[in-house]
């Protein structure tokens, strides 16, 4: 079955460009202010959305992203609320892929059968479950798949040639490297490491390679598309909502354009 994920990296290919991911918390700051942001993403320049599922404890990622993830919390956000943005999202856009991103704890609490039949028929096309390894694919991987979504696995500077296949076997999508060791917004990734690594993935799938984790900057997004087949852009963006709050963490105006605009910088760099 072929998913918007498919699809998408499939046009990118016959466009000749890499892709641009962008990422944002759901419901940072709050659920109408991340309603507008995930809207205007793909004129933005968002090939493909990634959008986080608050957690209280979101071991992989660094301070920025733990913030989004505190502020979407204290305002009210659920996983419900995130599948909810979700399809109000595909009333305006029924074409750009949509990942949610996170942790397990949230979705076993759901239930994974509902959140399954919940998330396909709100418009998710794909899942990264970042505290889910291969080990378990029956849990939720396998599951997803057999409902019509990719389920994305990260592949990282430590995970060696015997591990690789277990990671790859059941993936489906993309790939997502993580160009750094450590957490998200640290550290930079470097185009001559993320070459290597890039070809090293690609003698083991055919499936494109996305990288994220240190990608701030118009000038590293160009450089890491250059290698592979698409950057993604997390904290950067997040630090972006971060900046336009005033002292009570409310949005200021123009916090949406702002996001939007930074967003567009870097999504030029791919263009």
């Amino acid at each position: 079955m072929t998913t918007r994920i498919d699809t998408k990296f499939a046009a990118l290919k016959a466009e000749g460009r890499p892709g641009f991911v962008s990422y944002i918390m759901s419901g940072d700051p709050d659920y109408d202010t991340s309603l507008e942001i995930l809207r205007g993403l793909p004129d933005a320049g968002a090939d493909v959305i990634e959008l986080g599922m608050c957690f209280t404890d979101p071991m992989a990622d660094g301070v920025a992203i733990q913030l989004a993830a505190q502020r979407a919390l204290a305002g009210g956000q659920t996983l419900p609320k995130t599948l909810e943005l979700v399809q109000e999202f595909r009333k305006q856009n029924s074409e750009t892929p949509l990942i949610l991103m996170g942790y397990y704890n949230p979705i076993y609490i759901y239930g994974v059968d509902a959140f399954l039949a919940a998330a396909k028929a709100a418009g998710v096309d794909g899942l990264i479950v970042v505290d889910l390894p291969p080990e378990e694919d029956d849990e939720l991987c396998i599951p997803a798949n057999k409902a019509g979504m990719n389920f994305i696995r990260l592949a990282t500077p430590t995970t060696d040639e015997a591990r690789l296949p277990a990671v790859l076997q059941n993936t489906s999508g993309f790939v997502y490297y993580v160009s750094i060791t450590g957490i998200t917004g640290a550290g930079s990734a470097q185009q001559d490491a993320v070459a290597a690594a890039v070809g090293r993935l690609k003698a083991f799938t055919d499936l494109p390679i996305a990288v994220g984790f240190g990608i701030t900057t118009p000038e590293q997004v160009a450089e890491i598309g250059s290698v592979a087949d698409a950057a993604v852009v997390g904290s950067a963006i997040v630090r972006q909502i971060e900046a336009n709050l005033d002292e009570h963490g409310r949005a200021k105006p123009g916090l949406v354009d702002a996001v939007l605009d930074f967003t567009r910088t870097l999504s030029q760099a791919v263009r």
